[in-house]
């Protein structure tokens, strides 16, 4: 088995079939639905607040909400108000389970359903996703996090709609450290295995660095690329805006963080400060118009031409160049 990461590969270009690569389609469905770019700001309350995912839904693309200090139901609520998609997060406590009744309940099924712990190759994840299609069967599920080919399996036959992979491989994730566990290091080519055996969408969950890792990303099999480091720090980013001699940062912290957690137990996670990048809405415009340019050295039109490219790796024992055969 190949071990590499996202900087020792680069994709190897086609001829170039467009001639604008603004005629690229950077789009992709999931669930049913057809989003601008194969992206999704983190599910992290640094990331993401119910503001930001109002105007993502508004706009065209993908978000998850984060499962922490809120109320899914009123969110749901509010999402539904506004003309929006409901996307949620959920844990597999019985508080939970309570989330999923209430909302059966009122009729409220969210779109689209993360079920969102750290190590979801697990029974309490086939428990929640059986609850929910039973209770909620309207709902596309999504269930991670996982790096194995077995634990894909395992979740697509337990119900899962799409799976997430990436164990650790964040910016703000110690779980390699901590544990001795996890895809930190080689998230890329546990991309490309779990991939090897779904039937079903995988989101590329951490180790996202710049922007053309998503279209390595969408190469070894991901139909969207989770990222929080890149999504952090923009000026309406939830993080608390530090300053720092003279410069001015957002904070940025892991799910599993203590600052998150509110106490330092079974702690995976760490804080770090992003300098402030500007406003969400170009970096967006920015990584559509880097995805097209992706497309277009792929030789292709759409984004999953990119799936078709040969690549090469650099350095190590697996140096070399890899083709389609």
């Amino acid at each position: 088995m190949e071990i590499f990461d996202y900087d020792n590969i680069l994709l190897l270009p086609r001829k170039c079939r467009v001639q604008s690569r603004s005629e690229c389609d950077a789009g992709v469905e999931l669930g049913g639905q057809r989003f601008r770019l194969p992206v999704v700001p983190a599910n992290m309350k640094t990331v993401v607040d119910e503001k930001i995912c109002a105007w993502l839904a508004q706009n065209g693309y993908f978000y998850v909400m984060h499962r922490f200090d809120l109320d899914n139901l009123q969110f749901v609520r509010e999402m539904r108000a506004q003309g929006c998609f409901a996307s949620i997060s959920l844990g597999i406590k019985q508080a939970d389970y309570d989330t999923v009744d209430r909302l059966k309940a009122e009729g409220l099924a969210p779109e689209y359903i993360t079920i969102d712990i750290a190590h979801g190759h697990s029974d309490s994840v086939r428990d929640m996703i059986a609850y929910l299609k039973q209770h909620l069967p309207q709902s596309f599920v999504i269930a991670g996090n996982v790096a194995t080919p077995e634990a894909v399996i395992d979740l697509e036959n337990w119900g899962a709609d799409a799976t997430k992979v990436g164990v650790g491989p964040g910016k703000v994730c110690i779980t390699k450290l901590k544990t001795g566990f996890g895809t930190g290091g080689w998230q890329l080519s546990a991309l490309k295995w779990c991939a090897r055996v779904a039937t079903k969408p995988i989101i590329a969950d951490g180790g996202i660095r710049s922007h053309g890792d998503i279209a390595k990303s969408v190469r070894f099999g991901a139909t969207m690329v989770m990222i929080g480091s890149l999504f952090a720090g923009h000026e309406e980013s939830p993080g608390k805006t530090v300053e720092v001699d003279g410069e001015l940062y957002k904070e940025y912290y892991g799910s599993a963080s203590d600052f998150n957690k509110g106490e330092y137990k079974h702690v995976e996670g760490k804080r770090i400060l992003e300098p402030i990048k500007g406003k969400l809405a170009d970096t967006l415009v920015e990584m559509e118009q880097d995805i097209q340019s992706s497309i277009s050295y792929a030789g292709g039109r759409k984004l999953m031409d990119i799936r078709k490219v040969n690549y090469v790796i650099l350095g190590g024992d697996n140096a070399g160049e890899h083709l389609l055969m």
